[in-house]
């Protein structure tokens, strides 16, 4: 049964009159007629005897106007708490994002976003910048943070945040008694790498393109820890956003080299299907990431 035609009944029940009918509902009297047949023809009953000076209920139109008034009810309490679930914070997010962010940016913002709403779910899923540009687009998840490039005309994508990069080694490296380093004392060096896809190792490959630069070896590991420790271990240099390597720094397991003239500075975006837009969860993650930054 559809919502007009049980509004239009029952305002014909408690007006008893086409024609006030139609001016409280502001629809014609023909329309007003059209859905009272509708549903008689539907429940295949006579819902109302008609007189040129009259209108009386009948029994089942009088078993209607109840369970109508019930429907009524029942839909208008649906739409308040569908209104309040869109202005509430509630419900799940799934959130995906590239292991810089995922690891050492988003965790305080986490905790903030579940201190003010208990009760928004929170899932995250961390994968390389490749990745969540995939899961982003076959909307496995809600929102994608990233830290490398990316092009897509299947995503909405906006950048948040300004993050720098350092070529780093271990404290005991011969580089680090120099307090700048040229492209020269790069040639030939050990490094270590993350894997093919993620942001950082786009950055790092175009510090090699860019520079000329000839590597004696190259170790990759699929995580940020797993590069801070071979790190630290003296396996290779590596390039490093600054919030992954802070730690670290203040304790003096790993030093910066400075490359004299050359700064390394990327931008974080977060990106989502355009059938994601206004999702108030959403809205709610990208508020806290840019109050963040």
């Amino acid at each position: 049964m559809q919502y007009d035609a049980l509004k239009t009944f029952i305002t014909l029940v408690e007006v008893n009159n086409f024609t006030k009918t139609s001016e409280i509902l502001h629809i014609s009297q023909p329309s007003v007629s059209l859905h009272i047949k509708n549903l008689e023809q539907e429940l295949q009953t006579t819902l109302f005897i008609r007189s040129p000076k009259s209108v009386q209920i009948t029994p089942t139109g009088d078993i209607l106007y109840n369970r109508a008034k019930q429907i009524m009810a029942i839909t208008e309490q649906a739409k308040e708490e569908i209104l309040a679930y869109h202005h509430e914070i509630q419900g799940t997010l799934i959130i995906g994002a590239s292991f810089t962010i995922g690891e050492y940016i988003l965790p305080p913002i986490i905790a903030s976003l579940q201190q003010q709403f208990p009760q928004l779910e929170l899932q995250i899923i961390i994968g390389n910048t490749k990745e969540i540009i995939q899961y982003t687009k076959l909307l496995q998840v809600d929102i994608g943070l990233i830290e490398g490039q990316a092009h897509d005309h299947e995503l909405i994508i906006k950048p948040f945040m300004q993050d720098e990069l350092f070529i780093v080694s271990a404290s005991n490296h011969p580089l680090t008694k120099e307090s700048t380093i040229t492209v020269e004392d790069l040639q030939q060096q050990n490094w270590v790498a993350r894997e093919e896809g993620s942001g950082t190792r786009y950055y790092l490959d175009h510090l090699f393109r860019a520079n000329g630069l000839q590597v004696r070896s190259l170790l990759t590991v699929s995580s940020n820890q797993g590069v801070k420790e071979s790190v630290i271990q003296g396996l290779g240099l590596s390039l490093l956003s600054a919030s992954v390597i802070e730690r670290e720094i203040k304790s003096g397991d790993i030093k910066i080299l400075h490359l004299e003239e050359q700064h390394f500075m990327r931008t974080f975006s977060y990106l989502y299907s355009p059938t994601m837009k206004n999702k108030r969860n959403a809205d709610t993650l990208i508020e806290a990431i840019l109050k963040k930054a």
